[in-house]
């Protein structure tokens, strides 16, 4: 961002050399020094500035000066920067005229000529004064702007991408902010194709994909090398503390990930029984430090989907979305679970537009004041509770169960009872939704019977449903989806292991391809049961690896 500027104004060519070497001195650092030879060229000199979108922080204005007077000047100047501080100067003979300015023009202080030593009359004085503006102003944002809907599934994909991969944004809705209509049009784009994100280097993608994302934000999309000892399909905390002891222990490692690092534990707005953080932490915090370790040992990363795994020999060929194929020796399934699809009437048309699945981090500013609803009674939907609790008016949340005794942590269950604006409605379960362009209603079950309420926001957290339809046929799975391995495969599928040996501990039915964490069946589902089978199955892929 460019400096903020000073400006000195002062139609006698000395004194306002002296003036601007005095302040480059001791603000050149931190501040443009700009200088100006009359009023009216001030204010010509303000408008320009204002169209490039710089900011003044103070005007320093001789009062003697032909054709318009400094405080003639800086009565005009209020209008084009209000919030910048405006310092007279003045003879002494005008001391009476600066003191009658300050009301008339508003000035926050007047000096007298001369002023040296400026260490002594000129430095304290403006210190003071810039020091007050720097506590009241706030930069303009040279970030990401997301201009969108609220209702808009597309929308709400763009924004739940960027939340979770941890990369900040302002979020314009042109129906709230209108200015960001005008954004639009300057820069030459349509206002009924949204959303459109516009990027701190002034270019911008209408409608992007998750991919258009990732490759416009350099997130590597091309593998540096073409084989690895391991490559970690899923960057969840299993598939993260996977990369970590692999690389520490020197073998090649890639992990790949489409979404964001730190899968659906990155998306927790807060982990309290996570050991070694007494605070607790959140899920973006956990996997932003994980993401630096793997990296920091040597782990590389790649924003790409993995579409299939085949064997050849004793390899495995892992195919990516785009069609570039890696090779390795092993290959680690860590793609964790997605929450359940909620089957009822209206959810499946409403989903993205008042109907979400997690989201909490994309979408709580936007319910601001509202009633939220939130479904499950698990401790992501706790968390989700608590994290809404702070911007919603109230959140309602919906448990089929009785209680939450059986499905929650007793620090969730405590932190909800002491949140005034958590309603907990236990036997309490959605029917149907209804709405046009976006959610309006939801019909409950209630321990009272049916009754509709009017809604706008539901955030479902149900159940875990495993990432692993774009399997081979090779590889077990249950009846759900969820991955066998080591004693578990043997046990629920015995002809689908070849070999004469018995399979390790985490590894499928396909040699040399491992599986950790939730999308593992009969896992344990926790951050740190994660973590460990993360961190255990590299010591089975270098008992797999001694036997090639």
């Amino acid at each position: 961002m460019p400096k903020p500027i000073l400006l000195a104004v002062d139609d006698d060519t000395s004194v306002l050399e002296a003036v601007v070497q005095d302040l480059r001195r001791h603000y050149g650092q931190d501040y443009r020094i700009l200088r100006a030879a009359s009023g009216g060229a001030a204010l010509d000199i303000c408008r320009q500035l204002k169209e490039r979108n710089d900011i003044v922080a103070l005007f320093l204005s001789d009062q003697r000066m032909p054709g318009m007077t400094g405080v003639d000047f800086l009565e005009q100047a209020i209008k084009i920067y209000p919030e910048a501080k405006r310092v007279l100067l003045t003879a002494y003979a005008d001391t009476e005229a600066a003191i009658r300015a300050i009301n008339a023009a508003k000035i926050h202080y007047y000096l007298n000529k001369p002023w040296d030593p400026p260490e002594e009359k000129l430095y304290p004085v403006l210190d003071d004064l810039l020091e007050a503006w720097k506590r009241g102003y706030k930069p303009p944002f040279e970030g990401i702007r997301v201009v969108g809907t609220r209702w808009s599934s597309t929308d709400h994909a763009v924004r739940e991408f960027l939340s979770r991969n941890r990369i900040p944004y302002l979020w314009l809705n042109p129906e709230q902010h209108p200015e960001a209509v005008d954004l639009l049009k300057g820069k030459g784009l349509d206002d009924t194709r949204l959303p459109v994100v516009i990027f701190g280097d002034g270019t911008a993608l209408v409608q992007p994909s998750s991919n258009d994302l990732a490759t416009k934000l350099g997130m590597p999309r091309q593998a540096q090398q073409k084989f690895y000892d391991v490559v970690i399909v899923g960057a969840g905390p299993a598939g993260l503390a996977a990369g970590v002891y692999a690389a520490s222990e020197g073998l090649s490692t890639l992990i790949v990930e489409g979404e964001a690092v730190g899968g659906q534990a990155g998306s927790s707005s807060r982990i309290e029984n996570y050991l070694g953080f007494p605070q607790g932490l959140s899920g973006a915090q956990l996997a932003d430090r994980a993401y630096i370790q793997a990296q920091r040992l040597g782990a590389e990363f790649l924003a790409q989907h993995v579409t299939f795994i085949r064997r050849d020999n004793q390899y495995q060929i892992v195919r990516m979305a785009d069609d570039q194929e890696i090779t390795c020796h092993v290959c680690l399934i860590a793609t964790g679970v997605a929450y359940c699809k909620l089957d009822v009437p209206g959810a499946d048309q409403l989903a993205g537009a008042g109907v979400y699945y997690g989201a909490a981090l994309a979408e709580a500013i936007s319910c601001a004041d509202e009633i939220v609803y939130i479904v499950g009674g698990a401790n992501s939907a706790g968390q989700a509770a608590m994290h809404f609790a702070r911007y919603a008016n109230k959140v309602h949340m919906l448990v089929r169960g009785d209680s939450l005794t059986k499905s929650m942590s007793k620090y969730l269950i405590d932190q909800i009872a002491a949140t005034p604006n958590i309603i907990v409605e236990t036997c309490s379960e959605i029917t149907s939704m209804c709405g046009n362009s976006h959610l309006e209603s939801l019909t409950l079950k209630t321990p009272k019977g049916e009754e509709t309420r009017p809604a706008s926001s539901v955030f479902i957290f149900i159940g875990a449903a495993p990432k692993t339809d774009w399997l081979p046929k090779e590889i077990a799975v249950d009846g759900r989806g969820f991955i066998l391995a080591g004693p578990d495969l043997k046990t629920k599928a015995p002809a689908a292991w070849k070999l004469d040996r018995d399979p390790y501990l985490l590894e499928t039915s396909v040699p040399g391809v491992f599986v950790a964490g939730d999308v593992r069946y009969n896992s344990v589902k926790r951050c740190a049961s994660a973590v460990g089978e993360g961190s255990i199955a590299i010591q089975f892929v270098h008992q797999y690896l001694a036997t090639l």
